[in-house]
C-alpha cells in the first residue's frame, strides 16, 4: 500500500534515512523545502502523515504545525515532531502548536519504520 507522507527536515542525514526506510517499506514520501511547498503538498488531500524536525532551519516548524491544524482540510492529519532530547522546551512548544506526537530523535529513529507505516503512538 502506498502512503503519502510529507516530511519537513533540513538534516541531510535524517532525510536520507527517512527516504531509505520509506523506499524499503514502499511508502511514498515527499519533502517540503518551504512553507509554500508544504501547503501545496497537503492540498492534494492524500497526505496521511506529516513529519517535522523541530530544529528546522528553512522555515518555522511550529508555524507549519499551526497552519496545518488551523486549516479545515488538513487539521486531522497527524503531525509527528522530533527534537534533540536536550532541548526539552521544544517539546512544550510543539504540543502548544498542535503537533500530535512529539519525541526525541533517538525514539523517532527507533520507531521510524512503524511511524512510516502509520503506527504512531
Amino acid at each position: 500500500m502506498k502512503s503519502n507522507i510529507v516530511v519537513a527536515v533540513d538534516d541531510m542525514f535524517f532525510a536520507a534515512r527517512i527516504r531509505a526506510t520509506a523506499e524499503q517499506l514502499g511508502v511514498k514520501v515527499d519533502f517540503a523545502r518551504n512553507l509554500d511547498a508544504l501547503e501545496k503538498l497537503l492540498a492534494d488531500g492524500e497526505t496521511l502523515l506529516v513529519i517535522v524536525d523541530l530544529h528546522l532551519q528553512r522555515y518555522d516548524a511550529f508555524e507549519a504545525a499551526e497552519r496545518i491544524k488551523a486549516n479545515q482540510t488538513t487539521r486531522d492529519i497527524p503531525v509527528v515532531g522530533f527534537f534533540s532530547h536536550v532541548q526539552t522546551e521544544l517539546h512544550r512548544r510543539a504540543k502548544a502548536s498542535g503537533i500530535d506526537h512529539v519525541m526525541p530523535r533517538s525514539v523517532f529513529t527507533k520507531k521510524l519504520p512503524d511511524i512510516l507505516r502509520g503506527q504512531v503512538n
